[in-house]
């Protein structure tokens, strides 16, 4: 899989988990695996969380092909 599609799937679970109201520990050690994830992809999380924060949208409203332009814009 793709490093950015995997990315953003990865930071998508993860909002939806930290959205919820009392995480169960099961939730949290699922956040915690994600994190350890989302480690291996450093470009692709910081191009998402840039294009994020540059359009003011969530990580839900991105998609990956609106980081493969933003990643490719220079």
């Amino acid at each position: 899989m793709e490093p950015v599609s995997e990315a953003l799937r990865l930071l998508k679970r993860q909002a939806d988990l930290q959205r919820r109201q009392g995480i169960s520990i099961l939730a949290e050690r699922e956040i915690y695996a994600i994190q350890a994830r989302l480690e291996h992809f450093p470009a692709a999380v910081r191009a998402i969380v840039e294009l994020s924060g540059a359009k003011h949208q969530s990580v839900d409203q991105i998609r990956v092909e609106d980081v493969e332009r933003w990643d490719t814009r220079g």
